[in-house]
């Protein structure tokens, strides 16, 4: 091998090795002070970050929270009901005829005494011009029979002369006629029977009707009454005007409030439940009959007892416990508490006092939201979704 062509393998070596060891400074981060190197120097002014810095432990996990009270606890009675029209009335066509007018359409507003649908007249409009006709004849006949009664004296003899008068010019029986016929002619007219709203019409304009056929149903539906089949065993916990929560297959995530009217005093033997109907206001009309309902009945109460959300209560080593909010703002820590729990509802349950556990006192915040994997002291922050706030929702 000649002098010149080792010279050549020692200054290719010697600048890889320079390649090298700046590459390496680069990735670490030590080294020399090169000033020539700009990488080098790019890494001297960028701020050196901590381990603890990038993955902080001190950023709060968003939460919800709720606050504990003192208040009634009201248990309830919970079942299954169905919606009902609070009245309802099915009209009947009175007399025969064709249906020449139809003046609503299903699920319109009616007023009391509102004309829905008319009959041919013309028939019983003859038939009153006719009595009317016989009425005036036998009215004639009775006025000639009583033509000088007035000059009778003895009150008996005229009373018993315009009795005989009457029954022979017929004026009872023709002015019965003006008043049947009268009543035929009204009945050609379907007025709603009371304000509600016009439903289930059977007929179409046109169509011949016969007496009895019916034609629409006029329902009033607000308010609206729920009837609830209540086991017998809960009846007795129950009394009118104590309220009630309505929730509706139709509007899920809605409920409704109402109040007990009345309970029927009378077990259906086969269920052994007893009817509870509940009122409940339904000025849009939007709640209708037959609507599937689940209703809770205000049974009991208890007064004066601490109450906290039911979504706040875990169970840790197979005890009862909750976090409690400490500190200012929103930011804070969670306080881990073993708590004794007492009575509870479909949405609220009451804290105890106990030797062996602690209480929350009204006003503390307890968290009802994203608390199930926290830890004693853990950082949190109060949030109104913990799910818009990027936590983890329970």
């Amino acid at each position: 091998m000649s002098v010149s062509k080792v010279l050549i393998g020692v200054i290719v070596v010697a600048i890889l090795g320079a390649g090298g060891y700046g590459g390496y400074r680069r990735i670490t981060g030590s080294g020399g002070s090169d000033g020539d190197d700009s990488a080098a120097s790019g890494d001297e002014d960028r701020p050196e970050v901590s381990a603890n810095q990038a993955f902080s432990t001190d950023i709060g996990i968003p939460v919800e929270g709720a606050v504990a009270v003192r208040d009634t606890l009201v248990i309830s009675v919970s079942a299954a009901a169905q919606a009902a029209a609070i009245k309802q009335s099915r009209l009947t066509a009175q007399v025969q005829g064709r249906i020449t007018s139809i003046r609503v359409q299903e699920n319109a507003r009616v007023g009391g005494g509102h004309l829905l649908m008319e009959i041919d007249p013309t028939e019983y409009e003859i038939e009153l011009a006719s009595a009317h006709a016989g009425l005036a004849q036998a009215q004639a006949q009775y006025q000639e029979l009583t033509l000088f009664d007035d000059q009778i004296t003895d009150p008996e003899v005229r009373a018993e002369r315009e009795r005989v008068a009457r029954a022979r010019s017929g004026l009872d029986q023709q002015q019965a006629a003006v008043d049947r016929a009268k009543l035929q002619l009204e009945r050609t007219d379907i007025r709603a029977p009371f304000a509600g709203r016009a439903a289930s019409i059977q007929v179409v304009e046109g169509q011949f009707v016969r007496s009895g056929d019916e034609l629409l149903t006029v329902i009033d539906l607000d308010p609206v009454k729920v009837e609830v089949q209540v086991l017998e065993g809960e009846v007795g916990y129950l009394s009118p005007g104590r309220g009630a929560s309505v929730s509706f297959s139709a509007f899920p995530g809605e409920t409704f409030r109402g109040t007990i009217e009345t309970i029927n005093p009378i077990v259906e033997q086969q269920t052994r439940t007893a009817r509870v109907t509940v009122m409940v206001p339904n000025p849009d009309g939007r709640i209708l009959p037959g609507m599937y309902a689940r209703v809770s009945l205000e049974a009991r109460t208890f007064p004066d007892r601490i109450l906290v959300p039911r979504a706040a209560i875990l169970e840790r080593d197979r005890r009862s416990m909750l976090f409690v909010f400490e500190g200012d703002g929103q930011q804070g820590l969670a306080k881990w508490r073993y708590v004794t729990t007492g009575l509870e509802n479909e949405t609220l349950v009451e804290l105890v006092p106990n030797p062996d556990t602690d209480m929350v006192e009204p006003g503390e915040v307890v968290l009802i939201d994203g608390h199930y994997t926290l830890t004693h002291d853990a950082p949190i922050r109060l949030v109104t979704d913990v799910r818009a706030a990027g936590g983890r929702p329970q």
